[in-house]
């Protein structure tokens, strides 16, 4: 006994091999907020920066007398030489010049005084030998001469204590000169120190107002920096935002999990009834 269309053996579609694929992504909120980071991101580079130039700080106006009083040699030179010159001229050897500037006025007053009261002397002596009648004698022209001689060496003596009296003048004018030259010279020399150390004390300041005035220049750049790469600073801002921030994700599976098709199903039916329909015979056949 057949049955049509069963055909006469098993047959069976072949199996396909299982397979998933799997997509994760981010919430669509966080995705889209993302997305536009993105296109936020690229907005902000495509813009030019125009950087600031870098600017100097010019001299300040302490700087510039400074340099102005630099430009001034020699300050002290014309009190030096005049130093220079008072010593070259005390150091000069004393001379009768030099002395005759000191010598007593009334010295030629002092020095007649002394010769005429040694002619009175020599008249009284004079008179003494008349009235004894010695007059003209060897006695009275000893007596003479030692009076005339006495008179010289007192008009000497006055002469020499005035020289002397005027060379120690002149010699303390000599020392007072090489004093004085030497003084000048050190105040000259001091003059231009005092010069340099007020040239040092206008750089000085003019340094401070200068570095202030090259600090203003440069927070001004930096700030103006700022301004400008604020955006970056926005982006990223949002950009780590996003990285360290709370996530969300979905997942969709899509599954291709192979199945029996009806027609083999219907075949492996028919057959299993035809076999269970032989295992039964009727009654009355062999």
């Amino acid at each position: 006994m057949s049955f049509l269309g069963l055909g006469g053996g098993r047959s069976q579609q072949p199996s396909t091999p299982a397979s998933q694929t799997q997509f994760v992504r981010e919430a669509p909120g966080i995705e889209e907020r993302k997305i536009e980071l993105m296109d936020l991101a690229r907005q902000v580079a495509q813009q030019p920066i125009n950087l600031p130039d870098y600017q100097v700080a010019g001299l300040g106006a302490l700087e510039q007398q400074g340099l102005q009083a630099a430009g001034t040699t020699g300050v002290g030179s014309g009190t030096v030489q005049s130093g220079i010159n008072q010593i070259t001229g005390a150091a000069a050897p004393i001379g009768a010049s030099q002395i005759a500037q000191y010598l007593n006025p009334y010295q030629s007053y002092v020095t007649n005084e002394i010769g005429r009261q040694g002619q009175i002397m020599q008249n009284q002596l004079a008179g003494k030998a008349v009235l004894s009648g010695a007059f003209g004698g060897g006695r009275e022209g000893v007596q003479q001469s030692e009076l005339q001689n006495r008179t010289l060496e007192a008009m000497g003596r006055a002469q020499q204590q005035g020289f002397g009296t005027a060379l120690s003048a002149a010699q303390n004018q000599q020392r007072l000169g090489l004093t004085a030259g030497q003084q000048l010279s050190n105040i000259g020399a001091g003059q231009q120190q005092m010069a340099q150390a007020d040239i040092n004390q206008l750089m000085q300041a003019g340094g401070v107002q200068r570095q202030l005035a090259q600090a203003t220049l440069d927070a001004q750049r930096q700030s103006t920096l700022q301004q400008q790469y604020e955006p970056y600073q926005r982006a990223e801002f949002l950009a780590n935002l996003y990285a360290s921030g709370p996530k969300s994700s979905s997942q969709v599976t899509m599954g291709t999990q192979p199945s029996t098709s009806p027609l083999a199903q219907a075949v492996g039916t028919g057959i299993g009834a035809f076999t269970a329909f032989q295992g039964v015979k009727p009654t009355g056949q062999a």
